[in-house]
C-alpha cells in the first residue's frame, strides 16, 4: 500500500532522506507534502512496528491491517504532532490505540507470540531472558520448549496494561520514558506497571523448570 520510492535524496537540499531525523521528516512532510519524507518514515519503522503489532495481536493479518491503519493515521494526524517531542513514542501510541480498536472490534483479547527457549532448571533467569524471543534451535531440549510455552501463557495472561508495558520495554527496547509517552501515562506509572508485571510473572512462573 505504501510504495517506497527509489529516490532517497531531497533535491532542494542535496541531503539524503535517510540522514534526516524522524521529527524532521514529519515536519517536512507536513509543510511540503513531499511523499519521500513520509515514505522514509514508513521504510524506517514498518518492520519494527509490524513485529510489535504481531506480538500484541497474535495474528498476522490483523497486525498487517493495523499497521496500514497506523500509517494512514500518521498521514492524517501529522498536523497534530508536536515537533518538540519524539516521533517514535507518538507512533507507538497511535499503533497501540489502533490495536486496541482491533481487539474491541473482534471481541477478543490479544495473544502473545513468543518463542523464548529457556535453559535447564539449575540456571537463574531474568525477566528479559524469559520475554526476549527467538526461534528455537532444533537441538533444544523438549523440556526447554515446554517451559517456553508456559512462559508464553503467563505473559498472555497478564492484564492488558502490564502486557503492553512488557511488550514496549522488553520486546521493542523502548526506554521507560518512550514507553510512557506511547502509553499516554506518567513515567512513574509505566515503571510501576513493569514492576507489577515482573512480580506477577515471577509468581506465576515460580514452579516452572
Amino acid at each position: 500500500m505504501f510504495h517506497i520510492a527509489h529516490e532517497t535524496t531531497d533535491l532542494t537540499t542535496g541531503c539524503r532522506w535517510s540522514d534526516w531525523t524522524d521529527e524532521e521528516l514529519v515536519v517536512e512532510y507536513r509543510c511540503t507534502g513531499i511523499r519521500e519524507a513520509f515514505e522514509t518514515l514508513v521504510h524506517r519503522y514498518e518492520r519494527e512496528l509490524y513485529n510489535y503489532l504481531y506480538r500484541y495481536l497474535g495474528h498476522a493479518a490483523n497486525a498487517e491491517d493495523v499497521l496500514q491503519k497506523t500509517f494512514l493515521a500518521v498521514l492524517k494526524e501529522c498536523g497534530k504532532f508536536d515537533a518538540d517531542r519524539e516521533f517514535r513514542p507518538w507512533l507507538y501510541k497511535i499503533a497501540t490505540n489502533k490495536a486496541i480498536d482491533c481487539q474491541r472490534a473482534a471481541k477478543r483479547f490479544s495473544v502473545v507470540s513468543m518463542d523464548a527457549p529457556l535453559g535447564s532448571e539449575s540456571d537463574i533467569y531474568t525477566l528479559a531472558d524469559k520475554v526476549e524471543g527467538h526461534e528455537p534451535e532444533p537441538f533444544e531440549a523438549p523440556m526447554d520448549r515446554e517451559i517456553a510455552s508456559k512462559v508464553r501463557e503467563a505473559v498472555a495472561a497478564l492484564p492488558k496494561q502490564m502486557r503492553q508495558a512488557v511488550y514496549m520495554v522488553y520486546f521493542q527496547g523502548m526506554t521507560y520514558r518512550e514507553a510512557a509517552d506511547a502509553a499516554g501515562v506518567h513515567c512513574v506509572t509505566l515503571s510501576q506497571r513493569v514492576g507489577r508485571a515482573i512480580n506477577k510473572l515471577n509468581f506465576m512462573l515460580k514452579n516452572v523448570g
